[in-house]
C-alpha cells in the first residue's frame, strides 16, 4: 500500500474552516499545530473530533509548541524553545500534559514537538537534569495511548537517538529533514541511518543550508532544496517506515496552498 499524504495545518478557534482547507488539498491526513495555551483556553477536544469527521480528514498527530518559541540557531532558540530551558520546564510539562489529556478525548495516539536544543555532552547538568521530565511526560503519553514523537533539527540525531534510549520506551521520532538542514546539523539522508527505526512520521519540507552568520536557513517548496526526497523516501521504507508523509510548507496564502499541490504532485510517485 501507498503511504498516506497529508500536510499541517494550524487550527484557529474556527476549526471548520481548518479542516475544510485540508480536503479541499485533497489530502487524506493531517498533522493538526496549536499552542498548548490555546488548546487549552480555547478549543474543545468534541469540536476538532466532529469537523475531522465531518471532512473525513485523519489527524495522524497534533504538533505541540509553546507560546514564546523563537526557531533560530541563536541564543534566542536556545533560551526560549521546548522543555530544555530551565525558566519554562516545570510550566511547560504541566501545559502539556492538560493538552495531552485534551488530546486523548479526541482519540488522536501521536504528539508530536521540538522539545529544545538538547546538549550533546550526556554528562551536562542540563541534559542530567531534563532526561526524567522528558521521560515523565513520555509516560504520560503512553498512559494516554499516545506516543510521543521528537521533532527533529535543532540537536544532532546521534544525540536525538541517545535521548530516545536514555528515556528507555514510547519515543519516537517525527523526520523533518528541512529542519535538519535549517539548523546546520545533519544531512537527512545520515539522519535515516542513526534514526531509521524509530522514524514514525516524516515532514516533507525542503531547505538550503545556513551561511555562517544566518541564525537558521532558508525554506523553499520541497524539490527545491537540499532534500532528495526520492532517496530519502526509499531509505525510510528499508527501514520499515509507512508513513504517513505530511507536507509542511511554512508561508501563508495563496502562494502556500500553491506549494502544497505542487509538493503533493512532486512526492506522489515515491509513495
Amino acid at each position: 500500500m501507498k503511504m498516506k499524504l497529508g500536510t499541517m495545518v494550524l487550527i484557529t478557534e474556527n476549526i471548520k474552516e481548518s479542516f475544510e482547507e485540508v480536503a479541499k488539498l485533497g489530502m487524506q491526513t493531517c498533522q493538526v499545530s496549536c499552542t498548548a495555551e490555546f488548546m487549552i483556553d480555547k478549543l474543545k477536544p468534541k469540536d476538532i473530533r466532529k469537523a475531522s469527521a465531518e471532512f473525513g480528514i485523519e489527524i495522524s498527530s497534533f504538533f505541540l509548541i509553546f507560546e514564546g518559541q523563537i526557531y533560530n540557531r541563536t541564543e534566542e532558540g536556545v533560551s526560549t524553545v521546548g522543555f530544555i530551558p530551565e525558566e519554562y520546564r516545570k510550566k511547560r510539562l504541566e501545559l502539556a500534559k492538560k493538552f495531552s489529556d485534551m488530546i486523548c478525548e479526541i482519540g488522536v495516539k501521536s504528539i508530536t514537538s521540538h522539545v529544545g536544543f538538547i546538549p550533546n555532552d550526556p554528562k551536562s547538568p542540563l541534559y542530567l537534569e531534563f532526561v526524567p521530565v522528558m521521560k515523565k511526560f513520555v509516560e504520560y503519553c503512553q498512559k494516554n495511548g499516545q506516543i510521543f514523537c521528537f521533532e527533529t533539527g535543532q540537536e544532532l540525531p546521534s544525540t536525538l537517538k541517545r535521548m530516545i534510549i536514555d528515556i528507555g520506551s514510547n519515543a519516537y521520532v517525527n523526520l523533518d529533514p528541512a529542519n535538519l538542514i535549517l539548523y546546520g546539523m545533519a544531512h537527512p539522508l545520515d539522519a535515516v541511518e542513526i534514526l531509521g527505526e524509530y522514524v514514525r512520521s516524516m515532514h516533507a519540507k525542503d531547505a538550503l543550508w545556513p551561511n555562517r552568520d544566518e541564525g537558521l536557513g532558508i525554506e523553499v517548496p520541497v524539490g527545491k532544496g537540499e532534500v532528495d526526497f526520492p532517496l530519502l523516501i526509499s531509505r525510510l521504507k528499508e527501514k520499515g517506515f509507512q508513513g504517513p508523509i505530511t507536507i509542511e510548507r511554512e508561508i501563508s496564502g495563496e502562494q502556500q496552498k500553491k506549494d502544497i499541490l505542487e509538493a503533493k504532485k512532486f512526492l506522489q510517485p515515491y509513495l
